[in-house]
């Protein structure tokens, strides 16, 4: 790989959450840019759906929070180049409300899964190859039941930050999207989809809802740009410059 940038021919790419929404639009560029694609997934169905669509390499069911099925999965891998990691979704609610289990497993999700997919991973990605993680932007308002999100938002940053220099010359990166419009904020939204669509491409000074494969253009940047590492990389449309919708 050149300085600065290059291709995905003839590299790999695996999609850690790739059955779905940015996962699997990653999966699919990637795969358009010339690399050979794993995706994972949860359920085994979809995935299959999914490998079929990317013409993926091979895939992989299991579940990202469990770190020892984490570690299975990387131990059985061959050398790679890249790790995308869509995995996971975001908890609201009151903090005092939250049953404890329920607080350790929103930090367990995003915390403890990133270090363990790290981990396992620093052994087989080719530098200059790059993990490139999920987060959100969100949570950088604070605001009654976010937070949670809020410290999940403020803490990866520097987890990201603090992981590049581990693995160096491996590169990691973060990307923090706003509202994408994927069948994750679908489940979470139910019958406000609607509206929050036609509000954003209201304000947004885009004026257009942020897709999968927005997001799944700048991971393959990240990939394909050798120069980038240890950094946050937002991508919202413009909508941490407009005001909260009013409840």
């Amino acid at each position: 790989m050149s300085d600065g940038g290059g291709s995905l021919q003839g590299q790999t790419v695996v999609v850690i959450g790739g059955s779905a929404g940015i996962g699997l639009e990653t999966g699919r560029l990637a795969r358009a840019e010339g690399a050979d694609v794993i995706l994972t997934g949860r359920h085994p169905d979809r995935l299959q759906q999914a490998a079929s669509e990317v013409n993926a390499s091979s895939t992989a069911a299991f579940d990202a929070n469990d770190p020892a099925a984490v570690e299975r999965f990387f131990d059985d891998l061959p050398p790679i180049d890249h790790v995308m990691v869509t995995a996971g979704a975001p908890h609201y609610g009151p903090l005092l409300e939250t049953d404890p289990s329920e607080l350790g497993r929103g930090f367990s999700e995003h915390f403890l899964r990133t270090v363990q997919v790290a981990r396992c991973a620093s052994g087989k990605v080719r530098p200059p190859g790059t993990l490139v993680f999920m987060g959100g932007t969100g949570g950088r308002r604070i605001g009654n039941g976010l937070g949670l999100v809020s410290t999940v938002t403020v803490g990866l940053s520097p987890l990201i930050a603090s992981l590049a220099l581990e693995l160096a010359p491996i590169r990691v990166n973060l990307i923090a999207a706003g509202f994408v419009d994927t069948p994750l904020s679908a489940s979470l939204l139910g019958d406000g989809l609607d509206a929050r669509r036609e509000q954003l491409r209201a304000t947004l000074p885009i004026r257009r809802v942020v897709t999968p494969g927005d997001v799944a253009a700048l991971a393959v940047h990240l990939m394909t740009n050798t120069a980038l590492t240890g950094a946050t990389y937002d991508i919202d449309g413009g909508q941490q410059l407009i005001p909260p919708p009013s409840t």
